[in-house]
């Protein structure tokens, strides 16, 4: 016999319903949500499935419970420009939260051939892979991994560890101003790890970019991959 498709859990789709609620502006920051006697009416549900929907909205940094008072929205998906010039710390403040990094890993490695083939290197040559986090208002918004040419930045291990923004970084390297080259955006489902670092759930779905970024004389000096929670950050394009 066939299998059936897995069917989503009825309160995954509540908190998919609801995230969808803010994104669209009918519940803004600071809102209190309805209580869960409402949202159980709403829904057709009893209270401990809302309640199940609600701590994952919760853990995902989308709302926040005050004893006594009820559950009120955090923040809504930030909206992140994907353009010639992206800025994490820029971006994040403009939409007016706190932007912060945490390193995962700061180690020279051999290039691969994907590697090598985006920066213009020959296979095997050295390269310093970062990997991270990037969070908005002490919240995980999106896992990266970048590599930068080791021996065409020299220093650049050195000033990422210095430096919480890699434009930072890289400017003390001499890079004044660099801009993206392409950017592929795909939609994907978080793994297990991803899933643990963006305090989402398994299988939930997440956006990855793939970018190149060349200095001002056409020159690569960064391939990099990030993973965006998909329900935390709206990625926008434009020519900036």
């Amino acid at each position: 016999m066939a299998k059936s498709p897995s069917r989503t859990p009825v309160w995954k789709s509540i908190t998919i319903t609801l995230t969808d609620d803010i994104a669209q502006g009918r519940y803004d920051t600071g809102t209190k949500l309805p209580a869960e006697a409402q949202l159980a009416e709403r829904f057709g549900v009893n209270r401990h499935t809302v309640r199940r929907a609600l701590a994952d909205m919760a853990q995902q940094g989308l709302v926040h419970a005050r004893r006594g008072a009820g559950v009120f929205v955090a923040a809504k998906p930030t909206d992140y420009p994907v353009g010639k010039r992206i800025r994490f710390h820029q971006n994040i403040r403009r939409a007016g939260r706190a932007p912060s990094k945490k390193v995962l890993r700061l180690e020279v490695l051999a290039a691969d051939g994907r590697e090598a083939d985006a920066l213009d290197l020959e296979p095997g040559a050295p390269v310093v892979v970062y990997e991270g986090l990037s969070y908005a208002d002490d919240h995980p918004v999106a896992l990266a991994r970048t590599v930068f040419p080791a021996d065409r930045l020299p220093g650049i291990m050195e000033a990422l560890e210095a430096h919480e923004s890699i434009t930072a970084a890289l400017k003390a390297c001499g890079v004044e101003d660099y801009t993206r080259r392409e950017t592929r955006i795909t939609a994907k489902l978080a793994t297990a790890t991803q899933a643990l670092h963006l305090r989402t759930s398994e299988g939930a779905p997440i956006l990855r970019t793939t970018g190149i970024s060349d200095d001002l004389q056409g020159v690569p000096i960064e391939f990099g991959r990030t993973w965006f929670a998909g329900d935390r950050v709206t990625l926008t394009v434009g020519d900036d």
